[in-house]
């Protein structure tokens, strides 16, 4: 549910958790996780304690998307895939609605009114094969196996781990480089072992990738610009 906190709008989920969370979303949205039992009044202390922490989150965010990239569908607009930019041309020859060939990304002209749906289907479909063989490889290193895994439209999140083990992944990881999709492989697996953001969730990742703040920090500066 939205509520306010004195000029803090924030969404409000209550479950079955232990710990209290706070994120700051990809959209700006501020989202407040707390266990079932939380008071009313113990998240207002909760807020009232992280609202510095959350005003210098609310305006790093605004600085990130100063730069958000509107992308149009028209002849050398260049479009993200695996962490390259890739050039648009609309062609009138082929028989897919978008093929990625010859260094171009091209897409069929009367497809251009339903670029963003064409899009959309070509992350989807790759991600399937190279997000499923990138958490074979991973599982395996860790020692976790996921339940299933599947490529969604998650809104303001890059992936996510449910109670019960399913991983799900946001098409658009599709468009960052091979390194930062494997650091949100990574994360997702960790989760399988330690539900929350504590020290030990962290050093699981350390375990696995040392140089996982470096990727942490390209996906959170560059995550704008990774849309259509």
């Amino acid at each position: 549910m939205m509520r306010t906190y004195k000029d803090i709008a924030y969404t409000l989920k209550r479950s079955q958790r232990k710990t209290a969370s706070i994120y700051v979303e990809r959209d700006g949205a501020v989202t407040v996780l707390v266990p079932r039992d939380l008071t009313d009044r113990q998240v207002a202390e909760l807020l009232e304690n992280k609202r510095k922490w959350i005003y210098r989150n609310l305006a790093e965010w605004h600085d990130l998307n100063a730069t958000r990239v509107e992308r149009e569908y028209v002849n050398g607009e260049g479009f993200l895939y695996l962490g390259r930019s890739y050039r648009l041309k609309l062609v009138t020859d082929q028989d897919e609605p978008l093929l990625l060939k010859d260094g171009y990304f091209c897409l069929r002209v009367d497809q251009k009114k339903d670029g963003p749906a064409a899009f959309r289907a070509f992350y989807r479909t790759k991600a399937v094969t190279r997000i499923g063989d990138r958490v074979a490889y991973y599982q395996d290193k860790m020692g976790v196996m996921p339940k299933s895994v599947r490529v969604l439209d998650l809104k303001n999140r890059w992936a996510s781990c449910s109670a019960d083990g399913h991983l799900n992944f946001h098409w658009k990881c599709m468009m960052a480089p091979t390194t930062i999709l494997d650091y949100i492989v990574v994360h997702e697996l960790a989760h399988l072992r330690y539900p929350n953001h504590t020290a030990a969730f962290w050093n699981e990742v350390d375990k696995v990738m040392p140089g996982y703040r470096e990727r942490k920090e390209w996906l959170r500066v560059n995550g704008a610009g990774m849309d259509l």
